[in-house]
């Protein structure tokens, strides 16, 4: 997967100008462009898309110092109107290409990224494979921006105006395996891209088949292998932990890659103040 990053990153920098079609150089490497986008913004903190546009921006602020007209540099980056090139100018330097032309600056660089993979093999992962058939996810769902760092505000609300006695309706619908009450985000932006809207669930597990009450919104999941990680220990430090090690550390160095679906996490036991826990993170996963 890295060597397989680092050839993307490669191949961005030979074409710049153009909008390089992720799902046809993933298929070129026997891989998917779902799991080269989530590894890549996870790996480098912003998503393929945002990496492409600070590089344009990064190399065409050299030309913009020069003299050359506006259209013609921004035809060159791939821009159709000069309106077009200044917005995205201005998004990665925080002033117009105008007053870098004027002042000679400031400006802010993009370096070319290049993944390498550390292994320490001081610390092993609790990880197991299994393979589910469909099942349902219920509970109450909601639509929620994607936020990278800190805890999601507009989740909480959600989880907070929920009575504690339908915490405990839904903890006891759990029919199948994850067991317990879990929180679900579907329907993800394969970029990861900050701001983009993903379905958040609080709710429950149950077999294909189950009556549902009308009052609870329904995830169809498909069967399939997945990956699940259990940790134990300081919350939610423990679990941030483990998203981070399945990107740097599990899925570079096993033969499996992320398919479409919903990553869901599990809480097994939690002390009365939430301040440690025992949770379980699954992500839907086929062989590379």
């Amino acid at each position: 997967m890295i060597k397989n990053l680092n050839h993307l990153v490669d191949q961005i920098e030979q074409r710049l100008a153009e909008d390089l079609d992720v799902d046809a150089f993933a298929a070129s490497l026997g891989t998917t462009g779902y799991h080269v986008r989530r590894m890549f913004s996870s790996l480098a903190g912003m998503p393929v898309s945002e990496y492409v546009r600070r590089r344009r921006m990064t190399i065409a602020a050299a030309d913009v110092i020069g003299d050359e007209d506006f259209l013609t540099i921004a035809v060159r980056y791939g821009y159709g109107s000069t309106e077009a090139f200044g917005r995205a100018f201005r998004a990665v330097h925080g002033v117009s290409h105008g007053e870098v032309r004027r002042h000679g600056g400031p400006l802010r660089s993009q370096p070319q990224l290049r993944f390498r993979l550390t292994v320490e093999g001081s610390n092993s992962m609790d990880t197991r494979i299994t393979e589910r058939p469909s099942f349902q996810l219920i509970g109450h769902a909601v639509r929620v921006p994607l936020i990278h760092e800190g805890a999601n505000p507009h989740i909480q609300r959600h989880i907070s105006s929920l009575p504690a006695k339908e915490h405990e309706r839904l903890k006891e619908l759990s029919g199948t395996e994850p067991a317990g009450l879990l929180q679900v985000s579907a329907d993800v932006d394969p970029d990861y891209a900050e701001g983009s809207e993903l379905t958040y669930l609080h709710g429950a597990a149950v077999e294909d088949g189950t009556a549902v009450p009308e009052d609870l919104d329904v995830i169809d999941v498909a069967a399939g292998e997945w990956v699940v990680f259990r940790t134990s220990g300081p919350h939610p430090a423990a679990l941030q932990e483990a998203y981070a090690a399945s990107a740097t550390e599990w899925f570079p160095s096993n033969p499996w890659r992320l398919r479409p679906g919903p990553s869901i996490v599990s809480v097994l036991d939690r002390a009365p103040d939430f301040s440690t826990a025992t949770c379980e993170l699954w992500f839907p996963i086929e062989r590379a």
